[in-house]
């Protein structure tokens, strides 16, 4: 765990406590350096392998990591379920999900505990928006369009609303009710803890994309994604 005024080298005695959660499908490659990195600073790490193939599991253990593994994969939504639970039975204060894929830099994690220090958000979400050079064409406009969307329904300001890297206090998490399995999880945490009143703060990271494959399927995910905005939308 990290006290988070030891981790910003602030002098005072601090209260509150981390975890970074990361779910991972495959990524042996890249999960080894993550973890590493997030245990050099400090902080408490839970990896959830989501029915890995490869040695996603293992590397991520001998680093230090502590991981909930799937027989199966189940989703990214079931993956960060799982984390927010087990984050709540350990009594941390705050959780800062990440991706395991490389697009994440465990050097920003400091600036979001420092926005949480300055802020009374209890969702401090990255923002890669400010400056999308590198994000391909097709995913900055599809992401325009999703965070005009989530804005409107949360009746906040919220550029990068499918962004994964973000911090949420895990009074949020006990307050709203999580129940989607795919990427819509990203959406339904905003939305909800919006709706119960949570204040969302962005703060700009960088745009990583290094020809990672990415997991998402522009069709079967854009039309479940719309299914979730219409339901949701609708029961405001």
């Amino acid at each position: 765990m990290v006290y988070v005024q030891e981790f910003l080298g602030v002098r005072k005695a601090a209260s509150m406590r981390g975890c970074v959660i990361i779910p991972a499908y495959n990524e042996e490659m890249r999960i080894g350096h993550i973890v590493c990195e997030i245990k050099a600073k400090g902080l408490d790490c839970l990896v959830i392998d989501d029915g890995s193939s490869d040695k996603t599991r293992k590397i991520a253990e001998h680093e230090g990591a502590s991981v909930i593994s799937h027989p199966v994969n189940l989703g990214k939504g079931t993956s960060l379920r799982d984390g927010f639970r087990r984050s709540m039975e350990g009594g941390y204060d705050f959780v800062i999900t990440m991706d395991g894929d490389g697009q994440h830099h465990p050097d920003e994690i400091g600036n979001f505990i420092r926005a949480a220090e300055e802020d009374d958000a209890e969702i401090i979400l990255g923002n890669r928006m400010h400056n999308p050079k590198d994000m391909p064409l097709r995913r900055r406009l599809t992401n325009w369009f999703m965070s005009t969307l989530i804005s409107a329904i949360a009746r906040q300001d919220i550029p990068d609303s499918q962004c994964g890297f973000r911090l949420v206090r895990t009074g949020v998490l006990k307050a709203i009710p999580l129940t989607t399995d795919k990427y819509e999880i990203e959406s339904e945490v905003l939305i909800a803890a919006s709706r119960a009143g949570f204040k969302i703060r962005s703060i700009p990271i960088k745009s990583i994309y290094r020809g990672q494959r990415s997991r998402i399927r522009p069709l079967v995910d854009t039309v479940r994604f719309i299914s979730f905005i219409l339901r949701k939308g609708l029961r405001g």
